[in-house]
């Protein structure tokens, strides 16, 4: 059933009270299949983020099983939450909540750097940090215009194909014929699914393709599955790497990631809104990520976010209603506690899951340069913050050894190169709105200078005021 159309006066065509299509109630009939097209459109990411956490973890089967169930209950209970709402938490808008992309790049890179706890600490700090700041959250998300999460995303994006790559190669920094095929293979049914399905299907490439990159490889005798044991129905384990350890420079990725994430968070509910409160609803969005995330870091996931996959699904419906989103989440939350099923996906080789890899990040990569494609650099000082900051970025990257001499918190801070990107963007983009504010501020008062200076006809010998 459709809402009817609401005219200007609020009521709708027939004269009753219009319902907002956020807060329009289905029928359990239409209900359960648009929930469950939501799902699909979102089991890809976190079965994709736990593979990403726990092949550079070397994490056994079970673990990754848990880690997995934890994804899901965490991204079905954050869902629900963003849809309708308590105390606060949650905008009561059609989000669902997920692993972030950006941020699971950055907990696998703290947790390959420091330790999987410290990046457990930092998953709870970077949330702290987001529940502190929402009251400020006109204050802070002008900090970080386009032009710096535009770094700060493509920095991500090519830090982590490097780590990517480590997958198939090992400590040896050599990869296997197999493992390269195995992993070639699961890209090219990724890319085949993506190019020729519509719709949800077409979200779930990603899942697609660890789905039948696994079945070619086992078949073709590149790998094997290794499935775990356990009970039908698992919770998922408290502090799986021990007590997360608390160390802010380890944290600043992700610090910063936190404070990034309001200014996604407006345009996600711009889009998502019929009468978008930015001021109002984003503080309500931030709170519930931060709240599930700081369940997140004692149940060992990456930060959680909202995301807008489903946007694009509730367009392509017409069906808004936050309710749907709601049944998405607890479906996810069912999935996350069936034990077998994450462990059948925990079993996947490891050479298909560092292929899904390479391609999130490539992703990931091409986001930050959609990103920097909106500000209109050219001949702009823009130029030069971009390309000193990606310069700043990018020199750990090529240069892993550059930073060895300088002390152990110059290194945290400088040898990471989303951090050390993310802060010159952030500092070179302040200092020019300084200088231009200064140089506006001293044209405006030279020209009052001039208007209020006395002056006699013909003074300057051509009869014109100075």
């Amino acid at each position: 059933m459709t809402t009817p159309a609401t005219p200007a006066d609020g009521t709708a065509a027939d004269g009753t009270a219009a319902v907002p299509p956020a807060d329009e109630r289905l029928p359990l009939r239409r209900l359960l299949p648009l929930a469950l097209q939501h799902v699909l459109a979102m089991a890809a990411t976190p079965v994709s983020t736990v593979f990403l956490i726990a092949a550079p973890l070397r994490l056994t089967p079970a673990q990754t099983s848990s880690l997995l169930g934890a994804a899901l209950v965490l991204s079905g209970a954050g869902s629900v939450l963003q849809s309708l709402g308590v105390w606060g938490f949650g905008a009561r808008l059609p989000f669902v909540m997920l692993p972030g992309g950006a941020a699971t790049a950055l907990f696998v890179q703290i947790a390959h750097d420091h330790g999987p706890a410290v990046a457990s600490g930092s998953v709870l700090l970077a949330a702290a940090l987001l529940l502190a700041v929402t009251p400020l959250y006109g204050r802070v998300v002008r900090l970080f215009p386009p032009v710096v999460t535009g770094v700060t995303v493509l920095l991500v994006g090519i830090s982590m194909v490097r780590v990517s790559t480590q997958l198939l190669s090992g400590p040896g920094g050599r990869a296997a014929p197999g493992a390269l095929a195995a992993a070639g293979l699961t890209v090219a049914v990724t890319l085949v699914a993506h190019l020729l399905l519509r719709g949800a299907w077409r979200q779930s490439a990603v899942l697609i393709g660890l789905a039948g990159g696994a079945l070619l490889t086992v078949a073709t005798g590149l790998g094997a599955l290794a499935p775990a044991t356990g009970a039908e129905v698992l919770l998922p384990h408290l502090l799986p790497y021990g007590t997360p350890r608390l160390d802010l420079l380890a944290a600043l990725p992700l610090l910063l990631f936190s404070l990034t994430s309001l200014a996604e968070a407006t345009g996600q509910t711009v889009l998502n809104s019929d009468v978008p409160d930015p001021g109002r609803d984003v503080p309500r969005v931030a709170r519930a990520d931060a709240l599930i995330s700081l369940l997140g870091s004692v149940l060992g996931t990456p930060t959680m976010v909202t995301s807008s996959e489903n946007i694009g699904i509730n367009r392509l419906t017409g069906v808004r209603s936050r309710f749907v989103t709601a049944a998405a989440g607890g479906l996810l939350i069912a999935a996350g506690l069936l034990s077998p099923l994450s462990r059948l996906v925990a079993a996947l080789p490891p050479a298909v899951v560092a292929g899904s890899a390479l391609v999130v990040y490539a992703v990931i990569t091409v986001m930050g340069v959609e990103m920097l494609g909106r500000v209109r650099v050219g001949d702009s000082p823009d130029t030069l913050v971009v390309g000193l900051a990606l310069t700043a970025g990018l020199l750990p990257v090529v240069a892993p050894a550059l930073y060895t001499g300088f002390p152990a918190a110059v290194r945290t801070v400088l040898g990471n190169g989303v951090v050390a990107g993310t802060l010159a963007a952030v500092l070179l983009h302040a200092l020019l709105i300084a200088v231009r504010s200064g140089t506006r501020d001293g044209s405006r008062s030279r020209s009052r200078s001039r208007s209020r200076r006395p002056w006699r006809a013909g003074a300057l010998g051509d009869g014109q005021a100075p």
